[in-house]
């Protein structure tokens, strides 16, 4: 059921996109968040309205509830919950606004990123990212609350990605606690009749993102010789969808929600090909006990545009273990 977001003595989750969601969830059932805890979405973002749709068949755990979506942030509450803190929203919000205490849930790559730029003391700013003087200031100075945070023994890093060793002992250097988690809440909740294909294929951003060359990824979709599910990423091109469509043998299965949740019931004998993605993890997570193999496709040096450098191409093999060749 929704309600109004009363900050009050609840805890406040914004969340902006369908794994932070899930986290955010998963941090509840942790028991991370509190007695009461207080989920606003992003308004406007189709995504997180579907993931919504999906979860209300589910059981959240006890002391969650949902606000309205909104385009405006809520103020922190008892405890404060987010994903991207790159976002200049949240960083705005870290500046103007008393934060008691701060949980960080997983984001897909970035989070990895932002670990490193908290541990190295560097301005919180996103990979590839231009930024002017302004922005860096800020990004600068929202470092700066984080690191106090965590000295204080309030900042809480809330994840289930492969965070290297070296990393985490420098956050929790700073004096912050972080956190695994393996989504027990998730695997806990009734699934979805899987695809009869035997083969999954993740959809991937990195041509939206100009990352990899689109007549590169769609020639090995084209030469997967076997019935293929094909799961869209939400932020794929719907041009390169309509090209996806046409090829024979594989059947688009456009649910919407998070990889997670759609995938998480996969038979025995079924597996999942990738390209490099967070999902790639959660999803190994989730089905390893199931006898279901999650496979990452190694990208050619030819499929790279020149927009992925190589300082990106090695932060993406986090995601790279357990590869299959194209």
């Amino acid at each position: 059921m929704e309600s109004s977001a009363s900050n009050g003595g609840s805890s406040v989750a914004w969340v902006e996109s369908p794994l932070q969601l899930l986290c955010v969830i998963e941090a509840q059932h942790a028991g991370l968040l509190g007695d009461d805890a207080v989920v606003v979405p992003r308004s406007g973002l189709p995504a997180l309205r579907l993931t919504r749709n999906e979860i209300s068949r589910l059981a959240l755990p006890d002391g969650l509830r949902f606000a309205e979506p909104s385009a405006k942030m809520p103020k922190p509450g008892r405890s404060w919950a987010v994903g991207d803190a790159f976002s200049g929203r949240v960083q705005l919000s870290l500046l103007t606004s008393p934060v008691r205490r701060l949980l960080l849930v997983d984001d897909g790559l970035a989070t990895i990123r932002l670990l490193e730029l908290l541990a190295e003391r560097r301005p919180l700013l996103r990979a590839r990212a231009v930024p002017g003087t302004a922005r860096t200031a800020m990004g600068a100075v929202a470092g700066v609350r984080l690191r106090r945070l965590a000295r204080r023994g309030r900042l809480t890093v809330f994840t289930a990605l492969p965070v290297p060793d070296e990393v985490a002992d420098a956050v929790r250097a700073l004096g912050a606690s972080v956190v695994r988690h393996d989504f027990p809440w998730l695997r806990s909740q009734p699934g979805r009749r899987p695809p009869a294909e035997k083969t999954v294929v993740l959809g991937t951003s990195l041509v939206r993102n100009g990352l990899i060359h689109r007549e590169a990824y769609v020639k090995w979709l084209t030469g997967l010789d076997e019935p293929v599910a094909y799961y869209p990423h939400r932020r794929e091109d719907p041009k390169d969808l309509d090209r996806v469509r046409r090829i024979d043998g594989l059947t688009v299965y456009e649910s919407g929600a998070p990889a997670e949740m759609t995938l998480r019931d996969l038979r025995p004998g079924q597996r999942v090909l990738s390209l490099p993605s967070t999902a790639v993890t959660s999803l190994r997570i989730l089905l390893r006990a199931r006898g279901v193999s999650v496979e990452t496709v190694d990208v050619p040096d030819e499929w790279w545009t020149a927009s992925a450098g190589p300082s990106l191409r090695s932060h993406l093999q986090l995601f790279a273990h357990e590869r299959v060749a194209p």
